[in-house]
Formats: C-alpha cells, structure tokens, sequence
C-alpha cells in the first residue's frame, strides 16, 4: 500500500494519521511533509534537528556589533505623530 502522495517524504493527513509512527521513523533522518488538500501544510522533522534550527546563535549585542550596518553612517529620522486618543 502506497502511503505518500508523490515521494517518500511527503504525505497525505489521512496517511500520516494512519502510519504515524512510520511517519515519525522517516522524520529521524529527512523531514517529512503533510499535505492537506493536495498543498503542503506541516513538515516533521526529529527533535535534534528542530533543536538545531532553534537554538540562539550569540547574544544580541553580537549580532549587533556583527551588523553589516554598523558604520554605514544611516540617517534615519524618527515621526513626530500626535500621540493616540487612549480614552475610552
């Protein structure tokens, strides 16, 4: 039985649900898609590789000194806009 829409990594709602558990074998070594109506919707994929997608890169004080912007000499002006009404 066929269970991927197009190749061995994609997959419909109604064949994930049915082979989850092949579903989440195949996630630990390339990620899989679920399709629904025929389009992509989720893509699964093993927690070691979402830990490495996710995991913060530095400090935001490096990245700023790392900025290809920094000394770029940018004049950039703030809006003077009245403030919102607040009340109600």
């Amino acid at each position: 039985m066929q269970t991927s829409t197009h190749d061995d990594m994609s997959w419909t709602v109604a064949a994930a649900k049915a082979k989850l558990s092949e579903v989440m074998e195949r996630a630990q070594l390339v990620p899989q898609t679920i399709t629904r109506n025929g389009k992509p919707s989720v893509v699964v994929v093993s927690a070691e590789e979402w830990q490495k997608k996710t995991a913060r890169r530095g400090s935001l004080a490096e990245f700023l000194v790392a900025s290809p912007l920094l000394g770029a000499d940018l004049d950039i002006e703030r809006q003077h806009d009245e403030p919102r009404d607040l009340s109600l």
